[in-house]
């Protein structure tokens, strides 16, 4: 193939004399790398798999990506850990196995929901980590799921390499944030009203609230918020002795920048504190890249 000047642009000829502009060689080459991406996301997608845990008379779906040092995800109130697949595959691809049990009352995850508390919560989650991540693991909790993840490293020590609480609210915050993550999850509501309470508790200016319209379990609600009160807040706040990082949200209402050293104030050096920058609680769905890469870089230094 040679190169050709022919009206002031340069053109490639093959043995054919056909020629092509260097601006869709262009195109094509991005539209290669385009389709680049999508096979390798559906490669990782169609490696992830679902394992069935049973004890006692519960019954964990979960979902696996990757292989590794383990980590597992916890979801926020009412919402299922699919929240986190673009999150579970950047993980995957840093090297990870990562464990997503689907929270009681959600897909093929089932179990008392009656007279029960963090404790049953925390067992979930042990029992996961036994069955599918070689006996040690970080949990990682976003916003309510990161008092199941304090709670699991209290009772299961032995269990937890290491806590992640993400986006997770101080010790006290404004009860008008629990009656907006209520209204944002509550399916019967106009969409605008909804919308208003995804921006004023979740999601950051030019972020877009929208994706979180769907995806909510309003009948679990109430139960994990009564498994919360079931217990006394001292018992799940230390988060056990395992290092801890604080992964906070810029923008976080739940955490605003007053509280930024709660925990190490508390804690001290056990404690890290990162913050994602143009996120607020929702901060998955915001940053996902930036939560991969900050959860990377505190893993590596354990």
């Amino acid at each position: 193939m040679v190169g050709t000047f022919f009206g002031g642009q340069r053109r490639l000829t093959g043995a054919y004399g056909l020629a092509t502009p260097l601006p869709s060689l262009r195109l094509l080459a991005c539209l290669a790398l385009c389709l680049l991406a999508a096979s390798t996301n559906a490669m990782a997608q169609s490696a992830r798999r679902h394992e069935l845990i049973r004890y006692a008379d519960v019954t964990l779906d979960v979902a696996v990506d990757g292989d590794g040092p383990a980590i597992v995800l916890l979801p926020s109130l009412a919402r299922d850990s699919d929240d986190y697949d673009t999150l579970a595959l950047g993980l995957a691809k840093k090297g990870f196995r990562v464990l997503r049990p689907k929270p009681r009352g959600i897909g093929r995850s089932v179990g008392p929901m009656t007279g029960i508390s963090l404790h049953d919560f925390a067992r979930d989650v042990a029992e996961t980590i036994r069955a599918l991540g070689g006996g040690k693991a970080v949990v990682f909790g976003h916003a309510y799921g990161n008092w199941v993840a304090r709670m699991t490293s209290v009772d299961y020590p032995e269990l937890t390499r290491g806590v992640v609480i993400a986006a997770a609210a101080s010790k006290t915050y404004p009860a008008t944030l629990t009656v907006a993550v209520t209204t944002a999850g509550d399916l019967s509501l106009p969409r605008e009203a909804r919308l208003n309470a995804l921006r004023e508790a979740f999601f950051a200016p030019g972020n877009d609230p929208t994706v979180w319209l769907e995806g909510w379990h309003p009948e679990i609600r109430e139960v994990q918020r009564s498994a919360v009160a079931a217990v006394k807040q001292s018992d799940w706040w230390s988060g056990g002795t395992a290092p801890l990082l604080d992964l906070q949200a810029e923008e976080d209402p739940f955490k605003p920048a007053s509280k930024r050293n709660e925990m190490r104030d508390e804690f001290g050096a056990r404690v890290t504190i990162a913050v994602i920058p143009r996120a607020s609680h929702a901060l998955i769905p915001e940053q996902p890249e930036a939560v991969v890469e900050a959860l990377t870089a505190w893993i590596g230094g354990l």
